[in-house]
This record gives C-alpha cells, sequence and structure tokens, in this order.
C-alpha cells in the first residue's frame, strides 16, 4: 500500500473513516455548501498557480446554482489569491513526490539565491487557525522524502503560507454591500502570514510506527471528536442514512443525456404547470389542486381523512406522498414523466408530519436538532424522488421577490424560487438545471440567466440564456448538451513508480558558459548519447513546443509531470 500525509492522519483521526475512505473506497454525494473547505482549498490552490481568474472560476464551476453566498467567498478568494502571489518568490508548483512507499505533492519550491542545489518549501493553508500545523509532520515528511529520492539536492527551509479564514456572520439589518466591507477590513486586519517549520527527524520515525499500527489494525472503530461534523462521511456514521454512493470501479461514457431533471419557478399563473404537462406521458403530483387547465392524470397530494364508523383516521399529506413514492419505484406503470406541483407545499407538509412526531409545534421549540431533523427528511425523502426510473422529473415552485440586496450602491431585487436557501441548494444539486419562467402579457418564456440576485443555472451548457416556453425549444437545450459532452472521456496518464525533480538549467543571460557545473547524470535532461551540447542548446528539451514567445515561463519535467515556473511581477 502506498501511503501519504493525509491518509496516515485521517487514521490516526478516524479509524473508521479510514477504512470507509481507504479500504471501501465509498464515495459521497457532492458537498454544494458554500464554505465547503475543500472546494476551497483547490480553488486557492488553482489561483496561486494559474492567476486570481482561474481560482475563482474553479470554485464557481463546481456549483450548479451560484447565490450571494458562493460570490461572498469568491470576493475572498480573489483578495486572499493576490495577497499570496505578492508574498511568494519565483519557484515551481506541485512538484510531486512519489514512490512505491510514499506519495505527496510539494504545493511550492523556491530555489536559493545563489545555489543550485538548495530550495526552500511552502506549504499553503486555508484555515481559521495555524495551532493543528504547529505539530503537522506534513513538512518533515516532505523534506525527508525530497531529499531521498534527490540525494543532489537540500531544503534549506520550509514554511506554511498561513491563509486566515474570515467567517463573519451578516446581521439582520445589515445590507450585503456592508457586510462585505466590513469582510474586506477584515481579512486587512488579518493578512497572509509565513509559519515556519523547524526539522525534526522524529516526525519521520513516528510516521513509520503509525504505518505499522495501519497493518495491524483489525477492528476500525469509531472515534467521535468535535472533528466529525467536517466528515464527509456524518450522515452515514451518525444517523444511518443512505447517503452512500459505492460505483463500480470504472470510467463513464458521457455520451448522451437521457434522464431529465428540472426545477422550474415562477409567479403563480406564469405557464409551469402548462409547461410541464407538454412533456411525454406526465403525471402530475399536485398540491394546490390547480390542475384545472391540463389534461394530464394527476395524485392530490393531501391529508387523507377516512371514516371507519365512528373513528375518524388522519394520514398526513407527508405520509401519503411518501406511498406515493414507493409505489412509483415499483415501475409497474406506463408513466414517462413525473411532475410535482408545488416543492414547498411538499415541504411545509414535512414539517407538519416532523412536529407530530418529535411532539413539537414549531423548530424554535427544540432549536438544537428539530430545523436539522425537518431538513435531512425532507432532503433525503426527495433525493428518492430524484433517483426514480423515469424519463423526466420536474419540480416546480412559486418564485419569491420579498428580499432586496445592495449592488455597487443600487438596490435589486433577489428573484429564487419560494423555499429556504439551504434547501434550495441541496435541491439544485439534484437537477440538471434550474430555469425561471416567465409571462409578459401573452408570451411566456424560460429564462436560464443566473446572477447574485436570480437563482439559476446549472450543470448544462446553455448558449440562449432565454427560449419560449414549448417543448420542442426547450429539447434543444439536452441536444446541445449531449452534442458537447461526446468524445469528452480522456484517458489518464499512467503515473510512473519513482519520480526525480529536474529544475532547468538557469537562463544564458545569468549564467556564465565556463562556469556551469557538471550535470548529474541521474538527473540529466537529454537521453540522446551525443556530445555534450552547448549551454543554450541544454534548454530545448525542458521548453514547452507550443508556448508563444512572449510566455515569460520555465517548463521542468518532475517524475513526468510538467510544472510551470510562474514569474512574480515586478514593483
Amino acid at each position: 500500500m502506498q501511503f501519504s500525509h493525509s491518509r496516515v492522519e485521517t487514521f490516526e483521526q478516524c479509524k473508521f473513516k479510514w477504512k470507509l475512505h481507504y479500504l471501501d473506497e465509498l464515495q459521497t454525494l457532492d458537498d454544494y455548501e458554500p464554505t465547503n473547505a475543500l472546494v476551497l482549498g483547490h480553488a486557492l490552490h488553482t489561483g496561486i498557480e494559474k492567476g486570481v481568474q482561474a481560482g475563482v472560476d474553479e470554485y464557481l464551476n463546481y456549483f450548479p446554482v451560484i447565490s450571494t453566498e458562493q460570490v461572498t467567498e469568491q470576493i475572498k478568494l480573489e483578495y486572499r489569491i493576490q495577497e499570496v502571489l505578492d508574498l511568494l518568490p519565483d519557484g515551481y508548483h506541485e512538484v510531486p513526490i512519489y514512490d512505491s512507499d510514499f506519495i505527496g505533492f510539494i504545493d511550492y519550491l523556491t530555489p536559493v539565491p545563489g545555489s543550485m542545489t538548495e530550495f526552500d518549501l511552502w506549504d499553503y493553508k486555508y484555515c481559521a487557525s495555524d495551532r493543528r500545523y504547529r505539530d503537522s509532520d506534513q513538512l518533515h515528511l516532505y523534506k525527508y522524502w525530497f531529499e531521498r529520492l534527490n540525494p543532489q539536492y537540500r531544503i534549506r527551509n520550509m514554511n506554511y503560507v498561513i491563509v486566515p479564514k474570515i467567517s463573519l456572520k451578516q446581521g439582520k439589518k445589515e445590507t450585503v454591500y456592508a457586510y462585505r466591507e466590513r469582510i474586506k477590513e477584515e481579512m486587512k486586519r488579518k493578512p497572509v502570514y509565513l509559519l515556519p517549520v523547524t526539522y525534526d527527524s522524529s516526525y519521520i520515525i513516528d510516521f513509520f510506527r503509525k504505518i505499522k499500527r495501519i497493518y495491524d489494525t483489525k477492528d476500525f472503530e469509531k472515534e467521535p471528536s468535535p472533528l466529525c461534523q467536517y466528515c464527509e462521511f456524518y450522515d452515514y456514521c451518525q444517523k444511518g442514512l443512505d447517503y452512500m454512493l459505492l460505483p463500480k470501479n470504472e470510467r463513464r461514457p458521457m455520451n448522451t443525456i437521457t434522464r431529465k431533471k428540472i426545477w422550474l419557478y415562477g409567479a403563480p399563473f406564469s405557464g409551469k404547470t402548462y409547461f410541464a404537462n407538454e412533456f411525454p406521458d406526465p403525471l402530475m403530483l399536485n398540491t394546490d389542486g390547480n390542475v384545472q387547465f391540463v389534461d394530464a392524470p394527476y395524485i392530490l397530494i393531501k391529508d387523507q381523512v377516512s371514516v371507519e364508523g365512528r373513528i375518524t383516521k388522519t394520514q398526513l399529506a407527508w405520509d401519503y406522498f411518501k406511498e406515493v413514492i414507493t409505489e412509483l419505484e415499483k415501475k409497474q406503470n406506463d408513466f414517462k414523466t413525473i411532475v410535482v406541483d408545488l416543492v414547498e407545499d411538499l415541504y411545509e407538509a414535512c414539517r407538519i408530519w416532523k412536529y407530530k412526531d418529535m411532539g413539537i409545534s414549531h423548530e424554535s421549540d427544540d432549536p438544537f436538532k428539530a430545523w436539522d431533523m425537518v431538513r435531512t427528511e425532507f432532503l433525503s425523502t426527495m433525493r428518492k424522488l430524484m433517483n426514480l426510473d423515469y424519463e423526466n422529473i420536474i419540480l416546480i415552485s412559486h418564485e419569491d421577490t420579498s428580499r432586496d440586496i445592495t449592488k455597487k450602491n443600487d438596490r435589486a431585487t433577489v428573484i429564487k424560487p419560494n423555499i429556504q436557501e439551504k434547501v434550495a441548494n441541496k435541491i439544485a444539486g439534484m437537477v440538471d438545471i434550474v430555469a425561471r419562467v416567465v409571462a409578459d402579457d401573452n408570451k411566456h418564456t424560460i429564462t436560464f440567466k443566473s446572477s447574485e440576485n436570480v437563482f439559476g443555472g446549472g450543470r448544462l451548457e446553455v448558449l440562449e440564456k432565454e427560449i419560449d416556453a414549448v417543448y420542442d425549444k426547450f429539447l434543444q437545450v439536452y441536444d446541445e448538451a449531449n452534442s458537447k459532452a461526446k468524445n469528452a472521456l480522456k484517458k489518464e496518464e499512467p503515473k510512473p513508480t519513482t519520480s526525480k525533480f529536474v529544475p532547468p538549467e538557469e537562463s544564458e543571460e545569468d549564467e556564465e558558459p565556463e562556469q556551469e557545473p557538471e550535470q548529474d547524470p541521474d538527473v540529466k535532461v537529454e537521453t540522446k548519447s551525443e556530445p555534450e551540447p552547448e549551454p543554450e542548446q541544454k534548454q530545448e528539451p525542458v521548453k514547452e513546443p507550443e508556448s508563444e514567445p512572449e510566455q515569460k515561463t520555465e517548463t521542468v519535467t518532475a517524475g513526468g509531470t510538467k510544472v510551470r515556473k510562474r514569474k512574480v511581477r515586478k514593483e
């Protein structure tokens, strides 16, 4: 087994989590919380390596729908990435370290001025506190294995680049603009800083002891701690809910989208139900009784009251809805489209059902768990609905325009589905696309526009941001996505079993030919058995042929991986 710092650290935190992740290889559903630490961390690394905009794009492209919370995190990222870029010297990004026993990636490696064999090592941490990194073995392991695989080089200094994470809450009467300005002031007050690390070989010995414990362990027990709430397996471990996916270990062909999952919202009488009625063989799961203008068969989701003698029995609407889903799972019907109209009514039915189950009259009666239990019950049932094996699943909601935000000193109305924002973000992650239905006089349109104040968007790349609310027009959106998905799958290049770091030679203007040291044969870039070329010829093998002349970058081959050297802007 190949080990890494994070793999061993996971074992030390919780043996059960280590088993789920590395032995069972379970995968979790995507977490679309704006503050997702893993997504923010990847975006920060991308921005430092490829530029501010690249980091922002990676962050925003992860989410099916962009809300004001994501835009706030985007502002933080832009500010922090630029801070790090201004702080770091010239160097090499993502330098790999791997052999048959260990794998890791050095975030940043910079040559020591005046030396051809010494480097400084840097690792980025986007965190609220640096306490856990002061005693971490990560950089000690990187130094040990880098020097072991590259005996001709040495690591001089090691530093964590600590990027403080700012977590301020917006005041009830505070505008979005004022809230974001307060965040910017807090980031100025808490700038990016360096945490130096002094090498200690005892960390290496302890690392091997931990690996031995992993091999000796037979029972992988749960180890509850305050970190559990941040674990991706929390719901599976603590609640026992069916949140986990165990896919087959093979690449999936990305040819066509055969099942359509859509969330439509709009003002009342804007034509949402009428448009859904155009889909083939629909079944309406209706909550408001508004089915008199469509001809599709329907089931009215409401409290079911029955009388047996003198006894009156009531089945709550949420129980009835779950029975309908169970019946639909049997597939003993010929429906092709399932329409839920309206989603927010179902959420209210779920709340009332949970009140009765918990013996409360409102979530505030048990604020520590009632809110979470209502959302969990609703979202887990909605996942069952979205996983039904039907050609089309359509969710319908009314729109909410009751809130305003400030945009560049102008007020703008927030347009979103009429449901809690946390629930809306989760539902958006279950569908392909979220679209708004707009009625203007006698014209009905579907808009896919998404902005800071308009809730919308999705996984499909839509060229036309507005189309007529006609079934054939809507199908063209999926046709475009299917055509772009073809041939999108690429084979992953195999990784070598060992790696060696090979920095490029210094540029001609900074190096005297007669002072050039003899190249070590183990790290030689040239493989042809020819006489020693002139200094200016040595640079050729490490250049990228497709690079434009004006691009001021150098390329280094490190274990089969190309790493760009960034030129720092001079003031």
